[in-house]
């Protein structure tokens, strides 16, 4: 009888254990995707995310697009977000990018003055603030905070690791409101063709949203005159208008270089 027991008592046993691991099993896995990516994140730059709707739901978008005011008329820029393939489109030429060459097709016989290295994705990576510099091969240090008219705005220094892109020495600052954690300004240098970091940033005031597929993005934005290293004054507004936001797959037709283009060198 003893003997039964026994047996009876270590089986029992078995078969809490195993109830158990399993029980761990469906908890760990329980953890969700969306927790996984955030957690990658720290807390400062996260809050600011979610203030303007997200990571995750950004990264659920494949194709941007927006158009400007330009001098000469309206310039439409369309973005696959997933290779950041692109298509700056203007009343007196076409700059593309298939993922691998820059291109430009002028039109009317009006020749391009530009530099289109430079200008590629540029902006681009000045709209989709915050979420592009949720990117990979991105680094995190706390800022100096910023203060303007008697308001002091946290910020966040963002920078790259070496070889990522095509200026790698390049610094952003976020600064954002603390209490509601939405983006206020950006601070921002200029390393293309360059050797090396600058200590020279300037400044854009992001003071003026819309709400798209669930994003908080921007309606215009304000540059400053700086110095010392601080926005002075307004300088311009640029807006921002026929913004597309799309989960739809991009045909990426549309950034293949036309055969009468000129290849960037």
């Amino acid at each position: 009888m003893k003997k039964i027991t026994y047996f009876l008592l270590l089986a029992l046993l078995i078969i809490a254990c195993k109830n158990e691991k399993k029980s761990e099993t469906i908890i760990s896995e329980s953890v969700s995707s969306e927790d996984i990516t955030t957690s990658i994140y720290p807390e400062n730059i996260t809050k600011v995310f979610d203030a303007h709707g997200g990571i995750d739901q950004w990264n659920k978008m494949n194709m941007l697009s927006f158009t400007m005011e330009k001098p000469n008329g309206k310039e439409i820029t369309t973005v696959d977000l997933n290779s950041r393939a692109e298509l700056i489109d203007t009343p007196t030429h076409t700059q593309g990018y298939d993922g691998e060459s820059i291109w430009i097709n002028e039109k009317d016989n009006k020749e391009y003055k530009g530099n289109a290295q430079f200008y590629r994705g540029l902006m681009m990576y000045f709209y989709a603030m915050p979420f592009i510099v949720g990117d990979d091969g991105i680094m995190y240090e706390n800022a100096e905070p910023l203060t303007f008219e008697g308001k002091t705005y946290p910020g966040i220094l963002i920078s790259y690791e070496s070889g990522v892109g095509a200026s790698p020495d390049d610094q952003y600052i976020i600064y954002y409101d603390d209490e509601s954690g939405q983006m206020q300004w950006l601070g921002y240098t200029v390393t293309f063709g360059k050797d090396g970091k600058s200590k020279d940033f300037h400044f854009i005031k992001y003071n003026n949203w819309q709400n798209i597929n669930g994003l908080v993005l921007p309606k215009s934005v304000d540059w400053y005159k700086y110095e010392n290293n601080l926005p002075t004054e307004k300088r311009n507004t640029v807006e921002f208008t026929d913004v597309k936001l799309s989960t739809d797959p991009v045909d990426n037709f549309m950034f293949k270089k036309p055969a009468d283009a000129k290849t960037v060198e």
